[in-house]
């Protein structure tokens, strides 16, 4: 059983839901990363879901395309990336992490190759936006060889008949997207979510998590109503980048991501069963 895997089985056993939130390495800088992590893993996070920076960030809205060009600022690579989640190790074995991205980076390292080094750094899976279930074949070998998981992406417009063919690619969890659009658009529309959730689950057994437009203790509580997990990352960035633009450093960012995690955490084990 993968580690994805576990700390939902471990979560459903307490009724329980899983918080991931989404932060970019390298953002607010490579040194507050690490650092970051643990204090998200402290404030309540599950799973930690680590962007990887890319130039052309299509599926984001504006404050995580921000995110992305302050960490390539910062010189952060699909490498540097993965360093990061072997130092976090040295202090943390058991919080799942997975890294979220493009398919250029991976393909221009190679699959055999960030498979291997993905491992080693104890990364659990990986999330390519842009890359298809139709085309996952090679990347899914070479994933499942060390154990990783492959986590995709489904949104309110996918085919049914394409909804059936990601389940069955798919492994650790169903990533659903609530919102039409970019990260941090729009409004809930929590009747949609429930039969969106619905619908992936008449393909598959997998958790679904939910992402798009949780922005609070609020919205994430009635997510984790619904769904088995909820994904928390434009409002997080946000919170970060306020922090830092307000000058209160580093630290100040790293406490403000800390503290709405906190808050997300509390709303959703408002509903535990």
């Amino acid at each position: 059983m993968s580690r994805i895997a576990g700390r939902f089985r471990e979560l459903a056993e307490q009724g329980r839901k899983a918080l991931i939130p989404y932060v970019v390495a390298g953002d607010p800088s490579l040194e507050a990363t690490v650092p970051l992590m643990h204090r998200l893993v402290e404030s309540g996070a599950d799973i930690i879901e680590l962007g990887v920076p890319f130039s052309d960030p299509m599926s984001e809205g504006p404050v995580i395309q921000l995110a992305h060009e302050r960490a390539l600022a910062h010189g952060t690579s699909l490498r540097d990336a993965i360093a990061l989640v072997a130092q976090f190790r040295r202090d943390d074995a058991t919080t799942p992490v997975l890294l979220m991205g493009y398919a250029n980076p991976v393909e221009h390292m190679g699959y055999a190759a960030f498979a291997d080094a993905a491992t080693d750094a104890g990364i659990d899976a990986m999330l390519a936006v842009d890359l298809p279930p139709e085309e996952v074949g090679q990347v899914n070998a070479e994933l499942h060889r060390v154990g990783m998981d492959n986590i995709f992406l489904v949104a309110p417009t996918t085919p049914e008949a394409r909804v059936a063919r990601i389940a069955a690619q798919a492994s650790g969890f169903i990533y659903y997207v609530s919102l039409k659009g970019v990260t941090g658009a729009g409004h809930l529309d929590l009747d949609a979510v429930r039969t969106g959730v619905a619908g992936i689950q008449q393909h598959t057994a997998l958790p679904v998590a939910v992402g798009f437009g949780i922005k609070d203790a609020e919205s994430a509580k009635a997510i984790a109503a619904t769904a088995a997990g909820v994904v928390v990352g434009s409002a997080l960035v946000s919170r970060i980048a306020r922090a830092i633009a307000d000058g209160g450093g580093q630290q100040a960012a790293i406490d403000a991501a800390g503290n709405l995690v906190a808050e997300i955490r509390e709303g959703i084990d408002s509903i535990a069963s």
